[in-house]
């Protein structure tokens, strides 16, 4: 068997006893948290009874103890049945499958955006590390890392709702338009997506810039840098062919790990331009104690990290030819 099917065979492994980890450990603390959905759902309806109360935890099975529970849940989310939604009252696979789309359009766009142009500015920044530029690449990289996402939102929302009000603040899509169809519709959507994206960017961006600068700093420095220069090679293509390629090892590890972190980032980006993604959905979630609904979140979300990650092992061979065999 190829080793590299042995190697991908073994991170499945070890995945799916992560995913199994997680969704116990997501499963105890949310169900030891203050408050009764039983509760919640009954004062929605007006109010009612303890006998209301024990009848509405019965037809919820939250009257059985925690382990049975968890078995249950457990057993129902290997078919891909996450349960249903006390507030929508809808499976909560659906309500993610709705939700999936714009959260995916936001982090991806952000994190593509951040590594994209970080790491340009960090090659940037390398190239003349003593000069003006370099200093002005470094104290935006620290000033984007210091701000908070959510400050950061709130920022743009004041500066191009209020002061300079040339983009939307709200939403997906304009509710004037939403008869629009095509190309239309793909334009309309970008541009509610441009202020959200640009909140996650601007904090992760600082990140893979300074990593970048770094990283190259240290490569450049490099004998067979040193060689590849002596031989006459073009600076840019000594530069971008073939010290970048060794330079993005730091990058990519990084990003992977950050996936997670661009997700909880994302619940607070969402939250501040009521953008219609799984954030809004887990808010929704936690205010209106819905334990189906935020478990699904939270064990979806946390899948998507760990295939990132998975991802994020496997692009090392790509990017270093010595890792293809191991």
């Amino acid at each position: 068997m190829p080793r590299l099917l042995i190697a991908l065979l073994r991170r499945l492994a070890w995945a799916a006893g992560l995913m199994l980890a997680v969704l116990a450990l997501n499963f105890t603390l949310i169900h030891a948290a203050p408050g009764d959905p039983a509760s919640v759902i009954a004062g929605e309806m007006g109010g009612g009874d303890e006998q209301v109360i024990a009848s509405i935890k019965s037809a919820y099975g939250l009257d059985r103890p925690l382990p049975v529970q968890f078995v249950t849940y457990l057993g129902k989310s290997l078919r891909g049945d996450l349960g249903q939604s006390y507030t929508y009252s809808r499976p909560v696979s659906e309500l993610i499958l709705d939700r999936i789309g714009p959260t995916i359009l936001l982090v991806l766009t952000a994190l593509l955006v951040a590594i994209v142009v970080g790491t340009l500015l960090g090659v940037f920044a390398s190239r003349r590390p003593d000069s003006l530029a370099s200093s002005a690449v470094t104290v935006l990289s620290l000033v984007g890392y210091a701000m908070p996402v959510f400050w950061t939102g709130i920022l743009l929302v004041i500066l191009f709702g209020k002061v300079w009000p040339i983009m939307p603040i709200a939403g997906m899509r304009d509710v004037r338009q939403y008869g629009l169809g095509g190309w239309g519709a793909v334009v309309d959507v970008l541009h509610h997506l441009v202020l959200p994206a640009l909140t996650l960017t601007i904090v992760y961006l600082a990140q893979y810039s300074r990593l970048s600068r770094a990283s190259m700093l240290e490569i450049l420095g490099s004998d067979y840098i040193r060689t590849a220069r002596a031989k006459g090679l073009n600076e840019w293509v000594v530069t971008f062919k073939h010290a970048l390629r060794n330079a993005l090892m730091p990058v990519v590890t990084i990003a992977g790990l950050q996936f997670g972190n661009l997700i909880s980032g994302a619940v607070l980006v969402e939250t501040v331009f009521s953008w219609p993604g799984l954030g809004t959905l887990a808010l929704e979630a936690i205010l209106g104690r819905d334990y189906p609904t935020l478990l699904g979140v939270l064990t979806f979300s946390s899948m998507l990290v760990i295939v990132a990650n998975l991802l994020t092992d496997l692009s090392y061979r790509w990017i270093d030819p010595r890792l293809r065999g191991t």
